[in-house]
């Protein structure tokens, strides 16, 4: 045995100077060599996760330096180290190999051990998500009131409702990931919630994560911080199902981004589902890296459109249908769908507000009242447009990318469509200026300055720009 612990030693230099001393690390350096027997070579890991990921990446090297070392190697087998057999081996060889073993199986609580020459059936190795339920508890609780029974279908949703049934209903689809994305409040947690709740009850033994993409750097952070990367890459790449929500969440946080472009590969390679949401597209999304984007977009990206009259209605005759004893006219109803179409939570906001107050006050629901209680309400909807819905128009009002609108370029065709969507978002929002600088890629409030004085100037002599505003205007306050 001392000669193999001697080749093994030869090929774990070779396997270090070949890929590094980062990769050599977190994944070969953990290996045991158990035996050398019929001229397989048998090594230990720790974890199932492990075990696919070196048999995918690195087992062909082990062999081709194996067998430099030993001509007679013509195969490396790699188990799990709970379920590695002793069977037909000397009992030196076991002996020998066994401080190896428990340095893997037990870390630094094993050492005291080793003088022990016989192995320890009892010791398992560190538990992770996939021997465990423990997806549920690093993801994010579940809203029971998030299913597809109570998720309102329409034009603007049909296609990412239609792909979520997809994804929950079959344990492997032709797109992957499935990129939800969409404004506030139009439905994307719903279906995420809605996808977790009918996989966990279709097939309980699937395991599944739903969190945001903010607790997921949270995490990572934490991993990072008592060094514990591997567990944490453990627990991730070892579910069935990923969902991760907001994932815009970790723009510009770029050690976060290198970490979920390694999960959301390593899930892809072993065909598991991943499910992201966001508030713009991929191609949109900034402060992400190029080659994260390109794989949001390898899938299924499902936009979830604002919502239009006849929806909001249905959402709001559910909605009253779901409370017990409540009695909204149908003429309120249709009076709320016609005047709050920002999002579907102010929608039911308003409704939970109606229906409270006619409970606590004792008045019955009219529309003298509906109006009475949601006059601040009303009001804001009445003259409101946000900074995104100008940015959206504009781009595609002038055939560009939001990215484009949002970037350092200064070529005339991208300067003056930004200009103009600055005047906008100072025209039609109540926004300061530093503000407003902000959401066009973090610029100083000067910039506004300029491109409001600027539009100002150009307007008065360039007819065609003129129109261009007036058009503006009345797609985003129509």
């Amino acid at each position: 045995m001392s000669d193999l612990e001697t080749q093994w030693g030869r090929v774990q230099g070779r396997l270090r100077a070949e890929f590094g001393d980062a990769a050599f690390n977190s994944w070969l350096k953990p290996l045991a060599l158990v035996n050398v027997e019929s001229g397989r070579v048998h090594i230990a890991v720790p974890t199932r996760f492990m075990r696919d990921w070196v048999q995918s990446h690195y087992v062909d090297r082990i062999r081709d330096f194996w067998s430099i070392e030993n001509p007679e190697v013509d195969g490396v087998e790699i188990r799990v180290a709970s379920a590695m057999k002793m069977r037909a081996q000397p009992a030196a060889a076991v002996t020998a190999s066994q401080p190896v073993l428990e340095t893997v199986l037990m870390g630094a609580a094993g050492a005291a051990g080793r003088a022990s020459p016989a192995p320890a059936p009892a010791a398992q190795p560190a538990s992770y998500a996939a021997d465990s339920d423990e997806g549920e508890d690093i993801g994010a609780p579940l809203d029971h009131r998030f299913t597809f029974d109570s998720f309102v279908v329409g034009k603007s949703n049909e296609l990412a409702y239609a792909a979520a049934r997809r994804v929950a209903e079959n344990s492997a689809v032709n797109f992957n990931p499935l990129f939800l994305h969409g404004g506030v409040g139009l439905g994307k947690t719903h279906l995420m919630h809605a996808i977790a709740w009918h996989i966990r009850r279709r097939d309980p033994n699937r395991r599944v994560i739903y969190m945001s993409a903010e607790k997921f750097m949270y995490q990572f952070v934490s991993a990072l911080r008592y060094k514990d990367t591997m567990a944490f890459k453990q627990k991730f790449r070892a579910v069935d199902v990923l969902m991760i929500d907001d994932v815009q969440f970790i723009a510009n946080k770029n050690s976060t981004q290198e970490e979920f472009f390694h999960t959301f590969n390593a899930l892809i390679d072993h065909h598991r589902q991943v499910v992201i949401s966001a508030d713009r597209s991929p191609s949109d999304l900034e402060g992400i890296e190029e080659r994260i984007r390109s794989r949001l977009g390898w899938g299924l990206v499902a936009d979830i459109h604002p919502t239009d009259y006849e929806l909001r209605l249905g959402i709001l005759q559910q909605k009253v249908d779901s409370m017990p004893g409540a009695d909204v006219p149908v003429p309120v109803m249709e009076f709320l769908a016609r005047r709050i179409s920002s999002n579907v939570r102010e929608l039911e906001g308003a409704i939970n507000r109606i229906i409270a107050h006619a409970t606590l006050i004792g008045r019955p629901i009219t529309m003298e009242m509906t109006q009475e209680v949601l006059q601040d309400l009303l009001r804001a909807n009445d003259r409101r447009v946000t900074i995104d819905d100008i940015q959206r128009k504009v781009a595609e009002y002038y055939n560009l990318r939001l990215a484009d609108l949002l970037s350092a370029r200064r070529a005339r065709t991208v300067a003056r469509p930004r200009q103009v969507a600055m005047f906008l978002s100072k025209q039609l929002t109540t926004r300061s200026l530093p503000d407003i600088g902000r959401k066009f890629g973090g610029r100083d409030h000067t910039t506004v300055i300029h491109a409001v004085k600027r539009i100002e100037e150009l307007v008065q002599t360039d007819g065609a720009l003129e129109e261009d505003i007036h058009h503006l205007r009345r797609m985003l306050e129509g």
